[in-house]
């Protein structure tokens, strides 16, 4: 940052002041040749579930083995069907596919780009009949609806006492895609109290690489579940289905969490809260910076959400021009994510859609993701927005209806 130029993501200070303790983590390592499993893994595991607030964690290599896993223990397989939103990385649906299962996709709610509630009961009422166990069946497929993947984008949860009302109504699963959230909180008005991100749904998947808010030094992730079988299940399953050395009672995977990769999230989560703390305050920072720009449409957060801010995103209808100017002014950005799943080539009539997608599809075209990080400076946000208010008021981002961005 020494060049003058803000960056998106600032992973260099936080291990440069970690530095020594990181580095005693891996001399450990060396000292007792524990590289895989072992009591680094589990004295992550039982700490990260005490941070959930649920009973059992089981780390992982990736938070897309955690999402594919979870979904296997819950008996989700060939046959199936499981529903989505098209509005997030690709690895929440390759857990579906190399689950065996199926992608149905329902749209977004316009403000928080989490799963609409109101089109996955839609879908799910509309677009299928009841089948002999209770569950869904999609009429045009034929195939089972088992499962539902809401995703906490951008660091906040999504709408979860709804979609865990349809749940329960329909007989599915449900698996908290959790990755860019740990830590959010989603106010239940059906339990009256505050739960945790990865704590609602039958299991819920974390990844940590190293850009997510509790980030490894490499690829890491978890799975997060109230139901102790899910728990043994997934523990078989990222170990090549090993029940015990060399005694396989399933075929699984090659899924573990590297010993050295916990150790380093543990000496990490002991500061999440204060790093939450940050974001939480840097995006009511830009929030107030922000205020009252034509054409630019904050990030918005309800009275029952808690977010922790994995990413700081705006919606402008020039997005592509303002992200160019920002990057002229040595600002850097990110989209997240340009082109929805359902119009990815590698999905081209390989899922079922409800409805247009309008919503994903718009946001799609209007979503900036601006710098956010825990060591973000007062004075480094001023010039992002001081930047954005230039490049507004110049004309240049002005459009022809004179509307702002939904």
């Amino acid at each position: 940052m020494s060049n003058g130029k803000i960056p998106f993501l600032d992973l260099i200070t936080p291990h440069r002041e970690m530095e020594e303790e990181l580095v005693a983590i891996v001399r450990k390592s060396f000292q007792t040749a524990g590289f895989i499993g072992g009591p680094m893994v589990e004295n992550f595991e039982r700490e990260f579930a005490a941070y959930c607030d649920i009973p059992y964690c089981v780390g992982l290599g990736s938070g897309t083995d955690a999402l594919r896993f979870a979904l296997m223990a819950l008996g989700v397989g060939q046959g199936d069907m499981v529903i989505t939103v098209p509005n997030t990385f690709i690895a929440t649906t390759e857990a579906i596919s190399q689950a065996g299962a199926s992608i149905a996709f329902v749209d977004i709610d316009e403000r928080t780009y989490n799963m609409d509630p109101g089109k996955l009961r839609e879908f799910i009422e509309t677009q299928c009949t009841r089948g002999p166990k209770g569950r869904p069946v999609h009429n045009k497929t034929g195939k089972t609806i088992a499962a539902i993947i809401p995703v906490h984008l951008y660091g906040q949860m999504a709408d979860m006492d709804a979609i865990m009302e349809t749940a329960r109504e329909h007989s599915l699963k449900v698996v908290e895609d959790a990755c860019q959230a740990h830590g959010a909180k989603y106010f239940s008005k059906k339990e009256n109290r505050w739960r945790i991100a990865g704590s609602m749904g039958h299991a819920a998947a974390f990844s940590f690489y190293p850009g997510k808010n509790l980030g490894a030094c490499g690829e890491a992730g978890a799975a997060t579940t109230n139901d102790e079988a899910v728990a043994k299940t997934i523990k078989m399953i990222r170990d090549h289905g090993q029940a015990r050395k060399y005694y396989h009672d399933i075929e699984g995977y090659n899924g573990r969490l590297d010993a050295i990769q916990a150790g380093i999230l543990s000496a990490k989560l002991k500061r999440l809260p204060a790093w939450t703390e940050a974001r939480q305050k840097a995006a009511a920072q830009y929030n107030d910076l922000l205020k009252g720009i034509s054409g630019i449409t904050p990030p918005y957060e309800g009275e029952w959400s808690k977010a922790v801010y994995h990413l700081y995103v705006i919606r402008t209808q020039r997005r592509d021009k303002l992200q160019a100017f920002l990057d002229a002014q040595n600002i850097a950005t990110g989209l997240h994510y340009p082109v929805p799943l359902h119009q990815q080539k590698a999905y081209i009539g390989a899922q079922v859609t409800y409805g247009k997608l309008d919503v994903t599809e718009k946001a799609a075209r209007e979503i900036l993701s601006l710098p956010m990080f825990p060591g973000l400076t007062e004075e480094q946000q001023k010039l992002v927005a001081r930047q954005i208010r230039e490049y507004i008021s110049s004309g240049a981002g002005v459009t022809t209806s004179g509307g702002d961005a939904g």
